[in-house]
């Protein structure tokens, strides 16, 4: 039986671009004797495969099976070391680790006084970009040479590097407490998404404050800072105290904008930090100023901020078309959005590995209310049913749980009532399951589940009856989340009214500042 399979080597080859594949092929042929190679071959065979069989690699004859894994591993690392020389993957953290070997070299070679000179402008250009980690790693290399290297200057020398060595310790040490912080938050909220009830409020209330370190906000770098921001960003959304969010996202953005070189030296911390900014501005419904800080972020993408490469061109997709279809939702321009779903499908496609499931499911469900909007229901049920039925997901509960909600008012829409009961039953059961029943959830499930003991006549009576019972939790805090998922109030009032949900929102549009 052939083995075909997910392989990492087969999977670098697949991401090359074709520049990076002619790079390789002239990198790997560089020496005299390489355009016979075996792992030239392999790579080439590679290249031209649909998948990976490793009976297909062994019938071309290029290697026997013994020597398949080794010949694989020698591959990859060629592959690497070229991608590492290519100028796209030049940045300032590759340069300061170039500079360490150019001095470890000289160093071996003896030639002490080379390699301090070459660590010294290493280092002043990490201590520069807040490269505390590396500035270490250097200031370390520089006392092991220092103690073999005898100057004149060697008293105030060590003293020197060993104050150096302690203030990027605590850095250092600052700066990884600080990281786990937010590390830890962010997983709660992949996990759980916003606090549900009180128990939730109060452990994470008592694990942030347990957890904070102490600190000197006079001593704090730039790296320091974006921890401290992104700690308290994720501790704020998981509480839905967006004006919080507003302000540490506002506070992390201004670090870049007051330091345009960090733009370019710290791209992903860019991207996400302008991503939660608006994120922020969204739930708050701040649309001028969202409107302010997108057009800010479309500037600095279409003027090259900082070099693409296949990670960042994903997020800069991924963060840029999701605040893009933010504001059609604040605008209710729906059928406006609706336009560019096709180009969000390409590019989710096109960078389906590189972004994770999460943000997908996201995607995804940003899509659904797209069309719920737009009044094409049966649309909205196809994406919906892609988060649903996809039994892989362990995160986002939240909105797995708020994905079946809108799957039961997009059936009800449609007129697809023979699956309404039984739609009923299982979304019951999945939130009890998850322990996210909450009011506004049994209210909506109680009343689509009466609808049919409903007489046409008494129905808008029974619409504006719910639309009472749950404009009353809108300011519940433990309630109000189920708000942030579904514009329940406005659909609602579509109902009340017999108007189409976007005409609703774009009159509530123009009294947002």
């Amino acid at each position: 039986m052939s083995s075909e399979r997910k392989d990492f080597l087969f999977d670098l080859i697949k991401s090359l671009s074709k520049s990076e594949k002619r790079q390789f092929k002239v990198y790997a042929g560089r020496l005299e004797g390489n355009a016979e190679a075996k792992f030239i071959a392999l790579f080439n065979l590679l290249e031209k495969a649909s998948n990976y069989n490793d009976s297909y690699i062994l019938k071309s004859g290029i290697v026997k099976k013994q020597q398949l894994s080794n010949l694989k591993a020698h591959l990859y690392r060629q592959i690497l070391i070229s991608l590492r020389l290519a100028p796209a993957n030049k940045n300032v953290r590759n340069g300061i680790r170039e500079q360490l070997d150019f001095a470890s070299v000289l160093y071996n070679k003896g030639l002490y006084k080379q390699a301090l000179k070459i660590l010294d402008k290493a280092k002043n250009t990490a201590l520069e970009f807040s490269e505390n980690n590396l500035a270490y790693e250097i200031v370390e290399c520089e006392k092991l040479i220092e103690g073999q290297y005898i100057t004149r200057s060697m008293e105030s020398r060590a003293d020197e590097l060993v104050e150096q060595a302690g203030n990027l310790s605590e850095k250092n040490a600052l700066t990884s407490k600080l990281s786990n912080l937010s590390l830890r938050l962010y997983s709660f909220f992949l996990k759980y998404g916003y606090v549900r009830n009180t128990e939730d409020l109060e452990y994470i209330q008592q694990y942030y404050q347990n957890n904070f370190p102490v600190i000197d906000h006079s001593r704090l770098g730039f790296r320091e800072k974006i921890y401290l921001y992104q700690a308290g960003l994720w501790y704020n959304f998981i509480t839905q105290n967006f004006l919080n969010c507003y302000r540490y996202a506002g506070r992390w953005v201004e670090l870049f904008y007051s330091d345009t070189k960090m733009i370019g030296a710290n791209p992903v911390f860019f991207l996400k930090g302008n991503h939660y900014l608006l994120e922020a501005l969204f739930f708050l419904r701040k649309k001028s100023t969202f409107q302010e800080y997108l057009n800010r972020f479309e500037y600095w993408l279409e003027n090259g901020a900082f070099t693409l490469n296949d990670n960042t061109r994903a997020l800069s997709f991924l963060y840029l078309y999701s605040n893009r279809i933010h504001l059609h939702f604040m605008n209710g321009t729906f059928n406006e959005a609706r336009e560019i779903v096709p180009e969000v499908l390409d590019k989710m496609k096109l960078n389906k590995d590189r972004i994770d499931d999460h943000h997908l499911m996201v995607l995804n469900y940003k899509i659904a209310c797209i069309y719920f909007g737009a009044g094409d229901n049966e649309k909205s049920i196809v994406f919906l049913e892609k988060i649903i039925k996809n039994r892989t997901l362990g995160m986002r509960e939240d909105l797995m749980c708020y994905s079946r909600i809108l799957n039961l008012i997009a059936h009800y829409e449609a007129g697809i009532d023979y699956e309404l009961d039984s739609l009923i039953k299982s979304t019951y059961t999945f939130l009890i399951k998850m322990n996210d029943l909450h009011l506004v959830q049994k209210e909506l499930i109680r009343f689509l589940r009466n609808l049919g003991n409903i007489y046409p006549s008494e129905l808008k009576a029974e619409f504006n009856r719910l639309y009472k019972e749950l404009k009353a939790l809108e300011k519940d805090p433990l309630e109000s989340r189920s708000f942030l998922y579904l514009d329940i109030l406005s659909w609602l009032e579509s109902k009340m009214e017999c108007i189409p949900v976007d005409k609703v929102i774009q009159r509530k549009s123009y009294q947002l500042k």
